[in-house]
């Protein structure tokens, strides 16, 4: 075998077998003199593979645990075996292993070949885990585009359904893969939105990376503290309010006045971050007594709607 590279391949694979190879045998394996298997081995050791080698007769190399992970080679079944077993722990959320199962999930799937995602998918498709109940099982492929994106950094898309049902679709600037044990939450950069947000994953539906490269924004606390800060009871995360009123800036309220903008044709623009669910916000803005038209988020909007079919409904009965 004259191709270094290749060979180099094949003695790791050898080695990585968990026995003890005598030099005389990894030579005729791979049709080399001994005097070639000992520079492979120094080659080796070069790029951080802990080759033990044992003096006498019956010495020989062994591949032993060293201060730092080195590279794998696995086997088809090997692969897939490893793969099947990180999608379903990343998509069940294992305390403690979570975010390492969803980065080495990512980096294998990467790179199997088709016949191995044939396979993968295969057996994951076949098998059905029994669920805790609470309805947080999360796609590990979504996991994994997600991961992907956030290693790039790439731009995401995705569609997304909020608590209250209403749905929308995303393109964010994703910053980290936070779990809590029990649910997975994606802290990104809404670009339509031009602010922070956490989503849950378990909500997350098509998502993709866009190819966009972006630099990143410093997030202006711990990622694992935003979500917690979301989580919190009294700490709600807040969201950003655009809604246009079709009075003048005087004839606002006071809470209002101080974030009117003047628009034309007599409305006005109102910007403001609430922390209040959407549907009291929604009750906040009906109670000014006003004409109003939601323009952003689309929660608001879905809320505004859900308490204008309440109060028909009212009126009707």
């Amino acid at each position: 075998m004259t191709d270094t590279p290749a060979r180099l391949l094949s003695l790791l694979s050898l080695l990585q077998t968990p026995r003890e190879w005598p030099g005389s045998e990894l030579a005729q394996r791979l049709r080399v003199s001994s005097r070639t298997i000992r520079r492979d081995i120094e080659r080796l050791r070069d790029l951080g593979y802990p080759v033990e080698a044992t003096l006498g007769a019956e010495g020989g190399y062994r591949l032993v645990a060293g201060a730092a992970m080195p590279p794998l080679l696995l086997d088809d079944e090997e692969a897939v075996a490893i793969a099947v077993g990180l999608r379903a722990g990343a998509g069940h959320a294992i305390e403690g292993v979570e975010e390492a199962s969803v980065r080495a999930l990512a980096k294998l799937e990467q790179v199997l070949p088709s016949r191995l995602r044939y396979r993968v998918s295969a057996l994951q498709s076949a098998t059905i885990a029994l669920s805790r109940g609470d309805g947080a099982s999360v796609d590990p492929r979504t996991l994994t585009t997600m991961a992907s994106a956030v290693a790039g950094p790439e731009r995401l898309r995705f569609a997304y359904r909020a608590g209250n049902g209403a749905e929308t679709r995303r393109l964010v600037e994703p910053y980290r893969l936070v779990s809590t044990g029990s649910r997975w939450y994606l802290v990104a950069y809404d670009l339509d939105r031009e602010d922070w947000r956490t989503f849950r994953v378990d909500r997350v539906d098509e998502a993709f990376a866009t190819g966009a490269r972006f630099a990143r924004r410093d997030l202006p606390m711990e990622a694992e503290e935003f979500v917690r800060r979301g989580l919190r009871g009294g700490e709600k995360q807040p969201y950003r309010v655009e809604v246009d009123f079709a009075a003048a800036p005087a004839e606002l309220p006071a809470w209002l006045r101080a974030v009117a903008l003047p628009g034309a044709d007599g409305e006005t623009r109102v910007r403001f971050e609430s922390a209040d669910a959407p549907e009291w916000t929604a009750a906040r803005l009906a109670l000014t007594g006003l004409a109003f038209t939601v323009r952003e988020p689309a929660e608001l909007r879905a809320a505004a709607g859900a308490l204008a079919a309440r109060l028909s409904d009212a009126v009707a009965s």
